[in-house]
């Protein structure tokens, strides 16, 4: 098969339970908008911040070493092994050690009423580390239904518990006479219970993930090859500060707004700022379903002679892609969008989406070009170029979010440009440092040219006022066909080759 077209075809499998899941998953922000005031919402983003961060460094790069060594390897279940020991160990560690500290750090991240959130959290998060590198090995099997069927499973038991729990139960315990229902259902719901039922659905999702995933550890042997596992380290060291920065980039700054903020004001702020980052959900959606799938793909397709030139060309469609994506996403935000999925009391932060919509475009290239430092084995270049982004991200929010009531600059518009900045330094960098140790032929003018025209049809459309509402959504319609007009017209002929 052609290397672009079972790329293509693997994305939109793995892509498959990353886009019903956020949909789904989606379904929830307009409840949780709704049903809870930012505040509140802030807080469970605060955690989730946590959670993706302490998720990096329980797997510190053992997913990229296991791909990298079981390419190399002629005994796969070693390599399987190797990693797969080092992750249980560190995950019991780290399980025992916050389950022990669970009230000390509770007291830390300024949450000192809730540690059972910590030990929640702990869980959960050690939980999904054993089941990483199953789910690589999914990957690098190529079964990419099996991956998505679990990804599925997953989404539809922590979604169905957040809706048994937020939305069944209260209306039950309301609306039904005591007898023998409301009994069991007191065994099972506590009505003081909020936000805790959203961690509480996560984490039995985790637990069912994991054991769906028991078949996956055959040939698992618990006699670990020192030398072996001393190598992947060596590689995947620089990958877990790659990752801690890369968190850093992505989440800190929810973190910064709820410890920098005013109190009165912190974790509401945070509540809208998280709320309109979940409107770049298509963006998110397809990178993420494209990383699954490029990740094994770069590895394997590596061994070809024409493994640059096919890199290049996915470059190409991978800009055409997000460039689309961030055009139909801005043309129908106000009408329908931003009326769908968030609650009225959030809209007052839509100004930083489209900021934040470019800036996970950048992302999305950034991951394309990190494929030379992975191949080249220069992972260190990795963790170099996260940091950077981090000294970047750190340094403009501390002097972006106000510190003082009387010290307000921007605030979550701030964090915005913030992640916008970092992100374009990282890709710019990754590029020009890139083409030094692994030159890829690029080509440059399709990259601006249709980050270029996607955002010029955006800024027409905003320039340009159009009533009634149907007569606007049709010219934005109209401009969103220019696009992929264009795009069809210069692509035709190499898409006619792939397809």
């Amino acid at each position: 098969m052609n290397p672009l077209k079972r790329l293509a075809g693997q994305t939109a499998v793995y892509g498959l339970p990353s886009i019903l899941g956020r949909i789904l998953g989606y379904l929830l922000v307009p409840l949780y908008t709704r049903v809870f005031w930012p505040g509140d919402y802030g807080t469970v983003n605060v955690f989730y911040a946590y959670a993706s961060f302490l998720m990096v460094i329980l797997t510190y790069g053992m997913e990229t070493a296991f791909f990298r060594f079981n390419e190399a390897e002629e005994n796969k279940e070693k390599v399987f092994s190797a990693g797969m020991i080092s992750l249980v160990v560190s995950s019991l560690v780290f399980l025992f050690v916050t389950s022990v500290f669970a009230q000390p750090v509770a007291r830390w991240i300024d949450y000192p009423d809730h540690k059972e959130y910590v030990i929640w959290f702990a869980w959960m998060l050690s939980l999904d580390a054993l089941s990483a590198i199953p789910f690589a090995r999914l990957r690098s099997q190529n079964k990419a239904r099996r991956f998505a069927t679990i990804k599925f499973i997953n989404i539809f038991i922590n979604i169905g518990l957040n809706l048994f729990f937020l939305l069944l139960c209260p209306y039950l315990v309301n609306h039904l006479k005591e007898g023998p229902v409301t009994k069991i259902l007191h065994l099972v719901y506590r009505s003081d219970w909020r936000i805790e039922y959203i961690f509480i659905s996560n984490l039995i999702a985790s637990a069912a993930t994991l054991i769906l995933l028991i078949p996956q550890y055959s040939g698992l042997r618990w006699q670990i090859d020192k030398k072996l596992w001393r190598r992947m380290i060596i590689y995947a060291f620089p990958l877990l500060f790659a990752g801690m920065a890369g968190m850093v980039n992505e989440t800190f700054d929810r973190l910064l707004l709820r410890y920098l903020l005013p109190e009165n004001i912190a974790s509401y702020q945070v509540g809208i700022y998280s709320a309109c980052y979940k409107i770049s959900i298509l963006m998110t959606i397809f990178i993420q379903a494209y990383k699954y799938a490029a990740e094994p793909f770069f590895f394997a397709q590596a061994k070809e002679k024409d493994a640059k030139m096919v890199y290049a060309k996915i470059m190409d469609y991978f800009i055409i892609t997000v460039s689309l994506i961030f055009l139909a996403t801005m043309l129908y935000l106000n009408d329908f969008i931003m009326r769908v999925l968030v609650g009225k009391h959030y809209w007052e932060g839509k100004g930083v989406i489209p900021i934040l919509m470019m800036a996970n475009l950048f992302l999305g290239v950034y991951y394309n070009l990190s494929i030379w430092y992975k191949l080249t084995s220069k992972t260190l270049w990795g963790a170099w170029l996260s940091v950077i982004g981090a000294v970047i991200t750190l340094s403009l929010n501390f002097w972006w979010i106000p510190l003082s009531p009387d010290h307000l600059i921007y605030g979550y518009l701030g964090s915005a440009w913030a992640t916008f900045i970092c992100y374009g330094a990282m890709m710019v960098l990754s590029y020009l440092i890139g083409q030094k140790y692994f030159p890829v032929p690029y080509n440059l003018m399709k990259f601006f040219g249709y980050l270029g025209l996607s955002v010029l049809l955006y800024v027409i459309s905003v320039l340009v006022t159009v009533e009634p509402a149907i007569l606007r959504i049709t010219f934005h319609t109209l401009l969103l066909l220019v696009f992929a007009g264009v795009a069809w017209r210069i692509e035709k002929p190499g898409l006619a080759k792939v397809f």
